[in-house]
Order: C-alpha cells, then structure tokens, then sequence
C-alpha cells in the first residue's frame, strides 16, 4: 500500500482515479457502522455505505481500523508552545515572530500527524498577522499540517490583556489588538482585510484591582462587532468565563464561547436556547494546574478542576453544544486527544465526545467536514481499534487523507 500511497501524492487531483477506501468500521460522524467502504474522488466524498461502486477506483484496504472523520481543534494557537517550557510572558514579549512561526509549522505537521485535519485558531497572541501567512503557506503546500481557519490577533479592551508589569512609560505590545466603541468597527474590519475566518473578543478578563475575570465589552460594544463581522459572513467567538461575561457574548450574537468556568445552570440554558456553542478547553485548565504542582492521580484535584468538572456538567446537563476545543499551546501540539479523553472523564458520553469533533464541529464552523458521506470533504483518518469501544484508540493514527490528499499514511 505504501508504493500506491505515494503515487497519489504525486499525482494532481484531476489526474487521480477515485479511491475506494475499506476499513472494518466506518465512523460516519453519527454512528459506527461495520465493513462499509468509502468512495472519494477528488477532495470530495463521492459515496460511502456498505455496497459502494468500485468501478474504475483504486481500492485501499485499512484492514482491521476503524476510518472515521478527520478531527477537528476548535481552539488551537499554533503559535504558542507548552507554558512549562516558555512562559505565556515570555512568548509574547521576547520570541520573535520568525522563531514562532519556525516552531507553528512542526506544530501543523503535529496535529495533522495526530489525526487532526481542521484547527480553528483563535488568536496569533503577539504574532501578528503570522497566522494568515502559514495559512498561505499551507495553502501552497509549502509546509504541511491541517486545514486553518485563522483569528488573526484577537480584540480586547484596552488596558484589559497583557504583558503587564512594565513601568508606565514603556509601551509595551499586547497579546491580542486593543479597541474599544466605535474603534471596534475599524479593527474588525481591518483583521477581516488581513484573512480573518472568525473574530475573537475578550468578553471578560483578569483586570483591575479585584481578583478573578471581569466583564471588559459592554453589551453595546459585543453588538456592534458582531454585526460588523457578520456584514462580511464572518462569526464571532468570544473569551468568556465569567457569568456576566457569558452573558453578554450570548446576547451580543456570539456563535461560540470559549472556556466558560464560571458559567451558572441559568447561563448554559440561556446558551443553548441561543445555540451558542462552548468550547470548554479543559486541557489547558488540566495542564496548568499540574504545572502549578498538581500531581495528577496522586494528589487530590485542585479546586478549580473540580469547580471545571463541575461546570462542563452543568452545560451538558442544560444541552449546550460542546465544540471540541482545547486551548493546544497551552501543552503541546500533537496531544489535542487529550480534550477528548478529559471530555470522556468529565461526563460526556464517548459518542457525543466523538460527535464534537467530527460532525458537530463541521455544523459549528459552517464547513463541509465531520461526516463520512457523500459530497462532503474528503478529511478522513484510520485509527487502530474502535474508538466507541477504547477512546485511547484515537491517539494511533495511521492514516490521514486531508482534501482528498494522503497526508500521511
């Protein structure tokens, strides 16, 4: 099979017979189904079901694997590497844009290596427009790594985000581009000019003289850059943890939340009538917290994890739509099933948790990816083992077709 594999590399997709992908399960992004194939052509699924046309088409047997949608990162910053290598601080304000961006493209190679075929990347913190130039890049084939859909530099309240600690005549360069008011309408537009896919606010932050996040936009300022994202098609995600800062992002027309801690049972319900999809990143809280000094499975969990298990049940319990998102920066890339697996472990049932990667994802971020049927996207991945059975199956891939390309295999 490899000999094959790497023929269709070399081959441009309008050269390029249909393939006839079989596997012992099919994950269609909805359900498990046993010894169906998939017929793609092109970047685009041509058929999938038990009985598919093998007429004309190559056929790639996957043996004893389960093929399944390519995986989506709702929350990623490629741009960031593990916490408890380089602090946030430093990242920000003492690597340079060149060397950041050096690090994202192993970062993309990864996450795509890991089964990841879509990243949603919700803010370059310091870097720029660096984002917009590996999406090209990827584009081009220059580097390799998962489809990107790009925030550019984030919007926050000014004086709200950091780095802080500097003394008062030095202007120092923030994590993400300060607006406020009216302000907010050329800034929006402007990050949209520079090949913004979604617009990222910082509906609540840790600022001013008491502890714990507070709401930064009013609900004015939340209205008026949604709806001056959505002239040009583009959705709005928002920061938000606290209760007030939830709610403000909901009311304004956010389409997703990101984090979410402190939401109440009064929140999610009034996400979920809004449909306003959580992103929860409980990987990122989970890896803080041991580089704090947890250790995991021998100590107790801190607080803020059980007020975070705590939380995420309470949005599953109210029906939010949970978006797999992890916060990957935060830890490393590569290591984005670990959303998964806490996801698992916090409550949600394996086959929802598979959903919010796969077809759920694909119905949040308006794409054609997340099922395994005709005419969407040809993403598709094969792992070792039934993922439904052993959700540690996710973590071997062995096979990553992204746009209809064999990635890796």
């Amino acid at each position: 099979m490899r000999c094959f594999l790497l023929l269709l590399l070399s081959l441009p997709l309008s050269a390029q017979s249909p393939i006839v992908l079989k596997a012992a399960r099919v994950f269609d992004g909805e359900a498990m189904h046993q010894n169906w194939s998939v017929r793609v052509r092109g970047n685009r699924i041509e058929a999938a079901g038990p009985s598919v046309d093998l007429a004309g088409a190559k056929v790639v047997d996957l043996g004893n694997r389960t093929l399944m949608p390519g995986m989506v990162e709702g929350h990623s910053h490629v741009l960031l590497h593990p916490y408890n290598e380089v602090p946030w601080n430093d990242q920000v304000a003492k690597q340079g844009i060149a060397l950041r961006a050096a690090r994202a493209v192993n970062h993309l190679r990864a996450s795509l290596r890991a089964g990841f075929t879509t990243l949603r990347d919700l803010g370059t913190e310091g870097a720029g427009y660096a984002d917009a130039d590996l999406k090209q890049a990827l584009r081009e084939g220059i580097v390799q790594g998962p489809r990107l859909l790009i925030a550019s530099k984030a919007i926050v309240a000014t004086g709200t985000y950091a780095p802080k600690g500097f003394a008062p005549e030095w202007h120092v360069p923030q994590g993400a581009e300060e607006a406020d008011g009216e302000a907010l309408l050329r800034v929006v537009r402007d990050q949209i000019g520079h090949g913004a896919d979604w617009i990222k606010l910082y509906g609540d932050y840790r600022w001013g003289p008491h502890p714990g996040a507070h709401p930064t936009f009013s609900l004015s300022e939340m209205q008026l850059a949604v709806e001056t994202a959505r002239a040009a098609g583009v959705p709005v995600s928002v920061h938000a943890s606290s209760p007030e800062g939830m709610r403000r992002a909901i009311l304004g027309g956010a389409e997703t939340i990101e984090h979410g801690d402190g939401g109440t049972p009064e929140i999610f319900r009034l996400m979920a009538e809004r449909k306003v999809a959580l992103c929860p990143t409980l990987a990122a809280g989970d890896a803080t917290a041991q580089y704090a000094g947890w250790k995991k499975g021998q100590q107790p969990e801190p607080a803020r994890i059980a007020a975070k298990r705590a939380s995420f049940r309470a949005a599953l319990a109210a029906g939010v739509t949970i978006l797999s998102g992890s916060d990957v920066g935060v830890f490393a890339h590569g290591d984005n099933a670990r959303e998964l697996e806490l996801m698992a472990d916090y409550g949600m049932p394996v086959l929802e948790v598979l959903k919010s990667a796969t077809s759920v994802a694909g119905r949040v971020l308006h794409l054609d990816i997340g099922q395994v049927k005709a005419g969407m996207l040809a993403d598709l991945i094969a792992v070792e083992g039934d993922p439904l059975a052993d959700l540690q199956s996710l973590r071997r891939v062995r096979f990553v077709m992204k746009d209809g390309v064999v990635e890796i295999e």
